[in-house]
């Protein structure tokens, strides 16, 4: 165990939970190989992680933050990843470029039924899919071991709940009353002792937890055994397995991704970090063995790179965090055909300048105008293929927004685009009907940290309020041969125009449809398009002060005058006879009706059918997910008011891991008491909130 092995770079995220103690971690991780001399607390604003303004002000991470460091002759960068699904998009897109991942996670003292421990673990169940999926090697540290008694073992199976890989415990916690004293290493069989601001010293075996120490050391080794023959013979013959090939064993799963060793301590106290960071340095795969499992074919030494972080500083401008799969990088490198900037590693928002980073890197790069998140680079920008990206999460929360000063539009499109290139979970529309700048982005607290950096970085406050319904409007019966007469004379040539119109209603679809049976010349026919735009303009704002849809609208008489019609008059003419017909034909208001599928853990079903229900949905059925064991889609149709604040409450009632997508599908009536009401709420017929 104290051979030190020189093994290059290593890249490791730390994800988890929020409130999981993840930059904790991160900052004892630095403080004890030595990268600082002082740890600073998430309380006090004061840590490495966590250093943007939005993060430090809410105690929470917002978005991710590298910090490399050295230890054993390995340069490890940890990427401390926010663990609020809101700021999910962030881990998923670092996870595309670490070499393995730490997730954190704390205990609870379960009750007797044993829901506090399956609704801690649940909130992991997300992460563990994505990492499971992308066959992302990870371990797993249960922190926050001094708070709870000593339910390391239950812990442990509860987590196998939620992951597809089996769990192995590494280590086993010593605890004495009630407080976490040091670990049995069940590789090695060796019991260490902590100690605050130093590493844990050896001590002889406590006799005590002998038979609870053999039952989590048989387990790890029948786990490992599944997948080495000659581990599962000596398992079988009662051999015990030398220390190397369990080292060995634990080294080649790991980086298959096909077990999940599993650590405990307390990182705020630095228990059980200095453990994590030696299998991080021992088993954690090498830069080139996470290029192989990613497909990537080193070849020459062209440089090839993916970005997996875009930020825009106060006094650098843009910086681009990229992992290195190939080659070199080097100042003012040309990569599709951008030349570049500075080259810096990163700690916190601290930068270290470089001349040159190797492949297994996690650099950053200044001045990549043009380039996005989630990029391939290369140097002669000619690539064989896209390294894979992670997927993009669909906007589930909106706000309309506008500047508080009317001069300041002019620069909000510019910096809306620049917050799309930091955080691509983030979109926004102008939308057509309602005229509103809508920002849509993954819930309440993410467009919150988006409107502050409009103030904070761009000098933009915004005022907000919930996007209108772009609620529109029908008739339910046809109307006939109705009147429309313009006719004005103020001296000269006066102003005359004669129609007359039917109008019906359409099936849902259909748009508008213009049409004449003009014979005779009764309507000369260079006036009849100045009748069209009569009608559309009119459609445009109906009778119950929204845009009309489905309707047919034809011209079937009119009479002209030689000297005074005109195209205009015969506008006018429509839009006169269309006022007149359409409160006739029973106009009716309509909104828009998406198509949702809701997922959820199955134990959730019946909440999520009520929320819809309770919401106006119409259940189309559900049905267990083929992908994801002991989760469940819901399929339904909600009105698009309805949707607004599903989000919240959807994650309210499933510990914050449901999840929603959404299409818009039809137009539908809305109840009468309904439409009432939101025709009282328009006012001027804008649309209701």
């Amino acid at each position: 165990m104290n051979e030190k092995v020189r093994l290059g770079s290593r890249n490791i995220a730390i994800v988890g939970p929020y409130l999981s103690g993840k930059t904790t971690l991160l900052e004892s991780l630095l403080f004890v190989t030595g990268k600082i001399s002082r740890k600073g607390s998430v309380r006090d604003g004061n840590t490495v992680g966590d250093s943007a303004t939005e993060a430090r002000d809410r105690h929470m991470s917002v978005e991710v933050c590298s910090a490399s460091t050295e230890y054993e002759g390995v340069r490890f960068t940890f990427i401390d990843c926010p663990g609020s699904v809101e700021f999910a998009q962030e881990t998923y897109n670092a996870l595309m470029g670490v070499d393995a991942a730490v997730v954190v996670c704390e205990p609870t003292n379960d009750d007797a039924n044993g829901n506090q421990l399956r609704q801690r673990v649940l909130t992991l169940a997300p992460l563990f899919k994505f990492l499971d999926d992308w066959e992302i090697p990870h371990l797993v540290f249960i922190n926050k071991m001094d708070r709870v008694s000593n339910n390391f073992m239950d812990m442990l199976h509860a987590l196998k709940s939620v992951s597809s890989r089996p769990l192995v415990p590494h280590q086993y916690p010593i605890v004495q009353d009630e407080h976490l004293t040091g670990y049995i290493d069940l590789v090695s069989e060796q019991a260490y002792q902590y100690h605050l601001g130093a590493a844990a010293d050896p001590i002889p075996f406590p006799d005590a937890l002998k038979d609870q120490e053999q039952a989590a050391r048989a387990e790890m080794l029948e786990e490992l055994a599944n997948f080495d023959d000659h581990l599962l013979e000596e398992l079988l013959e009662e051999i015990n397995p030398p220390e190397e090939e369990i080292l060995q064993d634990l080294k080649w799963e790991l980086g298959a991704d096909l077990v999940v060793p599993v650590f405990s301590g307390v990182a705020e106290q630095d228990y059980g970090v200095r453990p994590l960071l030696e299998a991080l340095l021992r088993e954690a795969p090498e830069p080139q063995t996470t290029a192989e499992r990613r497909g990537i074919v080193l070849h020459a030494n062209a440089p090839l790179a993916q970005v997996l972080k875009t930020y825009y500083t106060p006094q650098g401008g843009k910086l681009s965090l990229v992992r290195v799969w190939q080659g070199s990088l080097t100042e003012g490198i040309v990569l599709n055909g951008v030349r570049a900037g500075g080259l810096y590693r990163m700690l916190g928002q601290q930068q270290q300048q470089l001349s040159e980073a190797q492949a297994g890197e996690i650099v950053a790069l200044s001045r990549l105008e043009g380039i996005k998140t989630g990029d391939t680079l290369s140097s002669d920008g000619q690539l064989a293929t896209e390294l894979p990206k992670a997927e993009q999460l669909e906007p589930v929360y909106a706000l309309a927004i506008a500047p508080e000063k009317r001069n300041d539009e002019v620069k909000l499109s510019a910096a809306l685009a620049k917050l799309m290139e930091e955080d691509p979970s983030l979109a926004w529309e102008q939308h057509g009907d309602t005229h509103e700048v809508i920002l849509w982005g993954q819930g309440e607290i993410h467009l919150q940290v988006a409107l502050d950096r409009l103030r904070r970085k761009y000098n933009l406050p915004m005022t907000t309020h919930l996007p209108q319904v772009p609620y529109k409007e029908t008739i339910r019966k046809p109307i006939s041969s109705i009147h429309g007469r313009y006719k004005h004379q103020s001296g000269g040539h006066g102003q005359f125009g004669d129609v007359y119109l039917d109008i019906k209603p359409l099936p849902r679809g259909e748009g508008i449809n213009f049409s004449d049976t003009i014979v005779g010349g009764v309507v000369p026919k260079q006036y009849i398009p100045g009748v069209e735009i009569g009608v559309r303009e009119y459609l445009a704002h109906g009778p119950l002060g929204f845009p009309v849809v489905d309707v047919a609208v034809t011209l079937t008489n009119g009479s002209y005058h030689t000297v005074d019609s005109s195209e205009q008059a015969f506008k006018q003419a429509a839009r006169i006879a269309m006022q007149t017909g359409m409160p006739q034909g029973e106009p009716t208001l309509l909104e828009p009706i998406t198509q949702i599928e809701v997922t959820a853990p199955s134990e959730f079903t019946s909440k999520v059918l009520q929320l819809v229900s309770g919401r106006r949905g119409q259940i189309l059925g559900y049905e267990g997910r083929v992908d994801w064991q002991g989760w469940d889609k819901v399929t339904a149709y909600l009105p698009q008011a309805e949707m607004q604040n599903f989000i919240v409450e959807l994650r309210s009632l499933t510990l914050g891991v449901g999840s929603f997508h959404w299409q818009y599908h039809h137009l539908q009536e809305v109840p009468d008491k309904l439409a009432e009401r939101v025709r009282g709420m328009s006012g001027n017929g804008n649309g209701s909130k």
